[in-house]
């Protein structure tokens, strides 16, 4: 596999060389990579990624302590309102060299000098993503029967609608229910 190094998540370590405990910083500014985020929120396409890298050179290839700022946009899981917010990740990778045994899903990998952020970026954004984002940790969501948004107006009802196979109940009475030991109404007891 190649990397292009024209890839604004693609960053070069020629710098570093093959020596263990070098250092160096740098902050980027790049376009949001596509499909990152979860089915109600994520982060638009094309926005801006503020990262903060630090690459130092280990043994087994390079260390990669980021932290990235990004806006967030979606809907509230209860009431489908707008959701705008910041958030900020850290998030750290092992990228190994390309003769290393280590196993794919264990760490990164380099290509030549060259590494790719954009998955560590992206797992760390979907991670740190709540699954059923709300606007409000109160929000009220929506009514079940009308769809109205319950925090807009707040004391809003319906009539409690009875099952029809229940409406001859609402009808019942305790007061109507006889005692077994009472006689019918309008008959008298005959002595013997």
């Amino acid at each position: 596999m190649r990397l292009d190094s024209r890839s604004p998540l693609v960053i070069n370590t020629h710098d570093l060389g093959r020596r263990p405990g070098s250092m160096r910083t740098t902050s980027l500014s790049v376009p949001a990579p596509p499909d990152m985020g979860v089915e109600l929120l994520g982060v638009p396409e094309g926005s801006t990624v503020d990262l903060q890298v630090r690459l130092e050179s280990v043994l087994e290839g390079v260390l990669v302590s980021a932290t990235a700022r990004v806006t967030t946009t979606g809907e509230c899981a209860r009431c489908l309102g707008v959701i705008d917010d910041d958030l900020e990740v850290t998030f750290q990778e092992l990228y190994v060299y390309p003769e290393s045994d280590a196993e794919e899903d264990e760490a990164g990998r380099l290509y030549g000098e060259l590494l790719d952020l954009e998955p560590a970026l992206r797992d760390a954004v979907v991670l740190a993503l709540p699954y059923q984002p709300v606007c409000r940790p109160d929000c009220r969501g929506l009514c079940v029967q009308c769809g109205t948004r319950l925090d807009d107006e707040p004391d809003h009802s319906h009539h409690d609608d009875v099952d029809p196979r229940w409406v001859a109940l609402s009808t019942y009475r305790p007061e109507q229910v006889r005692s077994a030991s009472e006689p019918p109404a309008g008959t008298a007891e005959h002595e013997e």
